[in-house]
């Protein structure tokens, strides 16, 4: 008697086996997802095509074919051996539910910032006259496209020093159609972002380097993937946020605000910054990794016999 072929696998127990694929190898998630069944859903939904908001209770007797569990497999496979973050893996990432594309060129976007922006949070700080606004380390341009889309009367310059992070944002922009109202400068810091004709900036938003270096050396593979230069913040986690809060009043409006998200370094931020009057902005993540400080608190804290 011949035996009978083996039973097409569903994807409901495709996932779960890729779920628990994640889990025994101990990949390190928070790259889009928080856990190993999220992270086996996008990656499982993204390589058969389907819509990653996908109702699963809908799709998952959807039996799957041999070369379609091969690609799955081997997919899963792929996130495992090379602790890559799944977005290197799909070339997308999503904020506040807008797809961006991203790669191994730019850190993968999950600034709290974006949460700010989609809430309104900072509202209160703006006005008719917040025109002009500059996102400093845009990476992949998320939050550059992400305050166009919030704020449609504003125009938005994105600055990285790493050129190949701004030809990364450049394929955003172009996404979402924003070319007439984004754009893109090189520049190391604030060095190069206005000329002495340009107006200032009203609002300043940076999702800058931040990790100190007792953590970056001890990050999990998936996050030295990333470009170092966009993790590593120095000593204290502050060598660049040392130098965008002494620079920047020069480059704001009377009115402006700067909104800042420093991580897990709030303690290192508050030790540097010790003087400088600062709002903690509430996220998903609690009110200790995005900050807001007026152009007027800046100068302050810059007059003489004021340190920290």
């Amino acid at each position: 008697m011949s035996s009978s072929p083996a039973q097409a696998p569903s994807l409901k127990a495709t996932l779960q086996d890729a779920a628990e694929q994640l889990l025994q190898a101990k990949v390190a998630f928070g790259h889009g997802t928080s856990n190993a069944h999220d992270e086996a859903t996008w990656l499982v939904l993204w390589q058969l095509g389907l819509p990653l908001d996908s109702d699963l209770n809908s799709v998952g007797s959807l039996l799957l074919s041999p070369e379609q569990t091969a690609q799955v497999r081997a997919l899963i496979s792929q996130r495992i051996s090379s602790r890559k973050p799944a977005a290197y893996l799909t070339h997308e990432a999503w904020l506040q539910g807008i797809p961006f594309y991203v790669d191994e060129r730019v850190i993968v976007p999950r600034s709290f910032i974006a949460e700010v922006l989609a809430e309104g949070s900072i509202d209160p700080w703006l006005s008719e006259q917040t025109l002009r606004v500059l996102d400093l380390c845009t990476g992949n341009g998320s939050l550059a496209v992400l305050a166009a889309l919030a704020y449609p009367e504003v125009t938005v310059v994105g600055a990285d020093i790493s050129p190949d992070a701004l030809d990364v944002a450049r394929i955003n922009i172009e996404r979402h159609q924003l070319q007439d109202r984004v754009t893109l400068v090189q520049s190391d810091g604030l060095a190069n972002v206005r000329s002495p004709a340009d107006p200032r900036f009203d609002l300043i938003l940076c999702n800058p380097p931040y990790v100190n270096a007792q953590s970056m050396a001890s990050l999990p593979a998936e996050y030295q993937a990333e470009p170092v230069l966009a993790l590593a913040g120095g000593s204290d986690g502050m060598d660049f946020i040392r130098r965008l809060l002494k620079d920047a009043p020069a480059h704001m409006s009377q009115e402006a605000v700067l909104v800042l998200e420093v991580g897990n370094e709030r303690e290192h931020f508050e030790a540097a910054f010790a003087k400088l009057e600062v709002v903690w902005l509430d996220t998903s993540a609690g009110n200790d990794q995005v900050l807001l400080v007026t152009r007027d608190a800046m100068m302050r804290h810059a007059e003489p016999g004021q340190p920290g």
